[in-house]
């Protein structure tokens, strides 16, 4: 099993989720985040005041999946979060040791 971790812009977030259901993945975590790298963030005015964003808000979707449905889910998150500028986000993938369905107490892939 693996642990997919996508860091991605808001306003793919809905394209992000159809391609992830049109594979037939229906859970998933979704989490605001902040953060920044080579999109640096940007200024802002308010109330004639200019300041600096540096940390530029951004969505956080963590799945688990099946080995055998890695490089699909992987080829799918691309696709659709993609923009080709600068600040589409992270793909982390990580090994995953165990899962525990807390209300049957299932493990292991039925658990996911």
């Amino acid at each position: 099993m693996k642990k997919i971790e996508a860091i991605v812009r808001h306003h793919k977030v809905e394209d992000v989720k159809e391609a992830l259901v049109s594979l037939g993945l229906h859970g998933m975590t979704l989490t605001e985040v902040r953060g920044f790298g080579r999109q640096r963030g940007h200024t802002e005015t308010y109330r004639g005041t200019e300041y600096r964003i540096d940390f530029v808000p951004k969505v956080k979707v963590e799945i688990v999946v099946s080995d055998e449905v890695l490089d699909k889910t992987v080829a799918a998150l691309i696709a659709a979060a993609k923009t080709g500028q600068v600040g589409d986000g992270k793909i982390f993938v990580s090994d995953l040791a165990e899962v525990i369905r807390v209300r049957t107490g299932e493990t292991g892939a039925a658990a996911i």
